[in-house]
């Protein structure tokens, strides 16, 4: 899975990189991004131009109740993708691309290592970033919410979710599921508003290559997402 990441770089600087515009709303520098925060996303016009927006992290299915939904829905399997009644829809409509400077996984504590409070072996944090230094391309689906009870005069709330992916050989010593990072060669296609081939869009959500993350261990101090700052990427001696 993909529960917290980084997004340090400035809105324009994205928007440069993926050779986007922007008019939106800039959130500043984030060292420890969380569900329900709001994250930067990359679409597509339908004239192929593509915009840097911001969506709500936690997919709101347009049929849901209330935005509480989207808690449960950050992140989406791409084998299920084109099956999952959620999802079907928009990975044929709606798809993005969600800068990151780098992700946060937790590795699993040993016996002898560092206790919790409880007792129980403590789970070491690690930094996942580009091993190129460039900001990571990761697959997205997004869809717009409007409130039920606020009826036709209520705004739209745009909202999404990251994709994921079996673990390749650099991300599986700590955990089994990556997020779908996209080299620049796949961005147009997955972003193509025309692109209605699920099939071929499958086959774009693989692993990365074993080459492209580097990772180190971090402090512990990212486990409290009201810590921020980029001491929290600073390595640590594992």
């Amino acid at each position: 899975m993909c529960g917290r990441f980084v997004s340090s770089s400035s809105p324009e600087a994205i928007a440069e990189y993926f050779g986007a515009t922007f008019a939106g709303e800039t959130l500043g520098e984030n060292f420890n991004v969380a569900p329900t925060n709001d994250v930067y996303g990359v679409v597509a016009d339908s004239d192929g131009k593509l915009r840097l927006e911001v969506f709500h992290w936690g997919l709101i299915p347009i049929w849901a109740k209330d935005r509480k939904v989207g808690a449960k829905m950050i992140n989406a399997r791409a084998e299920t993708l084109a099956e999952k009644p959620a999802y079907k829809g928009i990975f044929r409509k709606h798809r993005c691309l969600i800068p990151m400077d780098g992700f946060y996984e937790w590795k699993a504590g040993t016996a002898d290592g560092p206790l919790t409070a409880k007792g129980k072996p403590a789970k070491q944090p690690m930094y996942f970033e580009s091993a190129d230094g460039e900001p990571l391309a990761v697959a997205g689906l997004w869809t717009a919410w409007r409130d039920p009870a606020a009826g036709d005069k209520g705004e739209w709330l745009h909202s999404t979710t990251v994709i994921t992916t079996s673990a390749n050989a650099t991300m599986n010593p700590v955990h089994d599921r990556m997020p779908v990072i996209l080299p620049k060669s796949l961005w147009a296609e997955w972003l193509d508003p025309d692109n209605h081939d699920t099939d071929r869009l499958g086959e774009l959500l693989m692993p990365a290559g074993d080459d492209v993350l580097t990772v180190h261990p971090v402090k512990p101090d990212v486990n409290n997402v009201r810590n921020n700052g980029p001491e929290l990427i600073a390595p640590i001696d594992d």
